[in-house]
């Protein structure tokens, strides 16, 4: 589909400069850009490559001359990544999920479909489900009992949803994700190793227990996702064990992410790739966890942490704290260790020519 550049202006809030009719059906990086592209050469790093591509017009960050790079049209932006975000949005067509409801869906006479969604190839659908107007569920997606999803929804292929979910406005989720499917909560008859050496602090001998075989907990609460949540690919979120697991609105969660059961993550976090949360963890607002982070069972975590990539976080953390390493601690006190630690085989080197020099054959200290 063709925009004209006039018009991607005017959706961005950004200026439209030289020929703003210029019609472009894609978006590309500039060096690889075609004559129908929008070129994103939002700093002077990418602008460069506009001379090895073949594009027209590009999105330009202010200060640019974009005549200089021979372009008929420039978009001009304040902030030119949220630009992006804006510009990806417009191109982007999302998969193609014919309208209405496809004659292999497998849907329980009970569930209710919403006026204008569209339901693909071999979907299924159980009793008492209720699907919101606009949503589009891809090929094999199953949905279990008695879940709602709200309007606009997204579900890509190979989606997984259990019994009683309960799905926001707007929601995206990747293919592969499995929503609502039980914890993993087993408990042994008579005091485990696992409490002992909790309690002991890894005091207690293997001898001080007896061998104990594991029953399961079943997962009766349920999962509750908010509005604007994204959810990656082939993430897992667990039902609660009786209250629900909670997602709060406008939450990001990257592909691989894994949260237990009765967690409570808040509004607006960015959970990014292979995150794990153990069990009944609490997240505040707007909390952002790099890459790898991981959360222990049972500890709350302040509105607006930011936990750099493979933090591992055993311990309650206050509001608005910086965190790295694992333990976690300040990020510039991981700064610190760090650099101590680098400078360990030289403190070693040092202190060893010392001994040399201090026990010395023959000598006396």
């Amino acid at each position: 589909m063709a925009h004209s550049i006039k018009d991607i202006a005017a959706a961005l809030g950004a200026e439209a400069l030289g020929a703003a009719e210029l019609l472009v059906t894609g978006v590309a990086e500039p060096s690889a850009a075609g004559p129908d592209d929008l070129a994103l050469a939002m700093s002077a790093r990418y602008a460069a490559g506009l001379a090895e591509g073949q594009a027209r017009a590009a999105v330009i960050g202010p200060d640019m001359d974009w005549q200089a790079f021979g372009l008929q049209a420039a978009i001009v932006a304040p902030r030119p990544r949220y630009a992006m975000a804006h510009v990806t949005a417009a191109m982007d067509p999302g998969p193609q999920i014919a309208a209405g409801i496809h004659p292999s869906a497998v849907i329980d006479p009970s569930a209710q479909i919403g006026p204008g969604a569209a339901i693909g190839p071999l979907v299924v659908i159980g009793a008492g489900v209720r699907i919101g107007a606009r949503a589009r569920i891809a090929p094999h997606v199953s949905i279990a009992e008695e879940t709602v999803i709200g309007q606009d929804a997204l579900l890509h292929a190979g989606v997984r949803i259990g019994a009683r979910v309960r799905i926001g406005d707007r929601v995206i989720v990747q293919a592969g994700a499995v929503l609502g499917g039980d914890g993993f909560s087993f408990v042994t008859p008579e005091k485990s190793r696992v409490e002992a050496t909790r309690e002991s602090l890894g005091r207690a001998e293997a001898s001080d227990t007896a061998a104990q075989s594991w029953t399961r907990i079943h997962s009766l609460g349920g999962l509750v996702i908010g509005d604007d949540v994204e959810i990656g690919a082939n993430a897992a979120i667990d039902r609660g064990t009786v209250a629900a697991t909670e997602i709060g609105s406008g939450t990001k969660i990257d592909n691989l992410v894994h949260i237990g059961h009765n967690c409570r993550i808040g509004r607006d976090c960015l959970l990014c790739g292979q995150v794990g949360f153990a069990g009944s963890a609490t997240l505040g607002d707007r909390v952002v966890l790099g890459g790898q982070c991981g959360v222990s069972d049972n500890i709350v975590i302040g509105d607006d942490v930011v936990a750099a990539g493979a933090t591992k976080i055993y311990s309650n953390v206050p509001a608005g704290r910086m965190l790295m390493g694992s333990p976690a601690v300040r990020m510039e006190t991981h700064v610190e260790m760090y650099k101590a630690l680098r400078r360990l085989p030289r403190l070693a080197k040092t202190v060893a020519e010392m001994q040399k020099a201090v026990f010395k054959s023959g000598r006396t200290p």
